[in-house]
């Protein structure tokens, strides 16, 4: 079984939303799973621990599932043009995994949620690229093919998916359209690779 990991975090809901309908895009793919967690919150003001198993929502990721993993799909809200901290927080530990080298040759994509029109979604899309670019991933987006990022007229960009989720907007069907193909694509071409 390819295991694609689906690694998000989401103060507010919409981008666990979206890491749900990437997950059904990869378990659409004969072969695949999908394995869905999160990254506990940081504080600002004092070392913030977390309990082993949140409340609810998707378990906390380890650097093994980010090790084991065939494929990798990282999402973040946007935080002022760029990744939450608490995903760079988990980022920034995944120095054991570099020196490996676990991840070179892994498909990854990535996927952000935001709160304005003009809030940073492609360039927090990058900035959640460059740290997979360092372990040597291959980064996929979204081709023009998927008809829903013509006609999208809210989220939706060829380096990845992306919501609008202002005033607790659901998303559009176009929007659940591209993560579920990016889901489907991530499983798709890490299934590719395997066989080779």
């Amino acid at each position: 079984m390819t295991r694609i990991l689906v690694l998000y975090f989401s103060r507010n809901g919409a981008t666990a939303e979206m890491a749900n309908l990437i997950a059904r895009g990869v378990e659409s793919v004969e072969g695949a799973e999908a394995i869905i967690r999160t990254v506990p919150d940081v504080s600002t003001v004092c070392e913030k621990t977390a309990e082993n198993i949140p409340s609810h929502g998707a378990v906390y990721a380890t650097l093994d599932d980010l090790n084991d993993c065939d494929g990798l799909a990282l999402g973040s809200p946007t935080h002022f043009g760029n990744m939450a901290a608490p995903l760079k927080y988990y980022l920034d530990q995944t120095t054991p995994i570099w020196f490996s080298g676990a991840l070179a040759g892994k498909p990854a994509g990535v996927f952000t949620s935001t709160g304005s029109m003009h809030g940073g979604q492609e360039s927090t899309l990058l900035s959640m690229m460059l740290p997979l670019m360092h372990h040597g991933m291959l980064l996929l987006g979204l081709p023009y093919s998927e008809t829903a990022l013509h006609e999208t007229a809210a989220g939706g960009t060829p380096y990845g998916p992306s919501h609008l989720a202002s005033e607790n907007a659901s998303l559009t069907d176009h929007e659940k359209a591209l993560c579920r193909a990016l889901g489907a694509r991530l499983a798709k071409t890490a299934l590719q690779l395997k066989r080779h």
